[in-house]
């Protein structure tokens, strides 16, 4: 049985992941799998449509000799259902971070900076909560950050493709220059005074940071931030990709409202 374990293979599965991925960004799709005597749902039919039309391979095989290379990415995938398709594809393109701060753009822009986040759950569910809110970026930093792998975009859905992705050499000084370009900084910290919905986030742009589990944003940006947020909890605080949801719709209900 073939091996697809190799460092050089990147791989995808499941019907939502492949077809946000191939209707999104069908450059990276570089082969697909179906399995072997499957039915063809709707999703599959359209999987398979628009492999056709972007001239993309397809190939009927057992999906169970993927295993080994799924696991490899994520030691807690066991049984894993394939929901009968996967697809080879290219590494997720980085957002240069220069680029993004000169476009011109007509509205106030809203990004994430993960400072830590290591989980690729919740780094998939972060990435797919920031797509959906129409959120700008996502900044992490080159060290102490979750890879873009399998498990990533399977939680994320595919939102990993609607998402510019930015990996910063030193988080400090990216925050520094967000701040010169008349950026807001908010950070998430359980110790602060203020309630995320105690400030505002219209009529600006800013960045919001949120910490690793257990650690939370360090010191050296928190010292940084123009507002310190927390989330009022009677229990434990939420996990890093919850928190993230709950903050980022206040911003957008505070935007949206009238």
């Amino acid at each position: 049985m073939e091996n697809y374990s190799q460092k050089n293979q990147n791989y995808i599965f499941g019907k939502n992941t492949v077809f946000e991925t191939i209707s999104q960004n069908p450059k990276r799709i570089n082969k697909i799998f179906f399995s072997q005597g499957i039915n063809f749902d709707n999703k599959l039919k359209k999987i398979s449509e628009l492999a056709q039309k972007n001239s993309i391979q397809i190939q009927f095989t057992n999906l169970n000799k993927f295993n080994k290379y799924f696991q490899d990415c994520d030691k807690k995938l066991q049984n894993i259902n394939f929901q009968g398709v996967i697809a080879s594809v290219s590494p997720v393109e980085y957002q240069d971070f220069d680029e993004f701060l000169n476009k011109k753009t007509d509205s106030y822009r809203k990004i994430v900076i993960l400072d830590g986040v290591e989980d690729p759950h919740n780094f998939g569910a972060i990435a797919r909560t920031l797509a959906a809110a129409g959120f700008d970026a996502i900044i992490i930093p080159k060290h102490r950050s979750c890879p873009i792998n399998a498990t990533v975009e399977k939680t994320s859905a595919g939102a990993i493709n609607y998402i510019p992705i930015i990996k910063a050499n030193s988080l400090p000084s990216t925050v520094d220059i967000l701040k010169k370009n008349d950026w807001w900084i908010i950070a998430a910290d359980g110790q602060s005074k203020d309630n995320y919905f105690d400030i505002s986030y219209k009529d600006m742009n800013f960045a919001i940071i949120l910490g690793a589990e257990g650690e939370g944003v360090s010191k050296t940006l928190l010292n940084k931030a123009d507002f310190k947020i927390k989330i009022p909890c009677s229990f434990e605080s939420l996990n890093v990709s919850a928190a993230c949801a709950v903050i980022v719709y206040e911003s957008i209900r505070q935007i949206h409202q009238t």
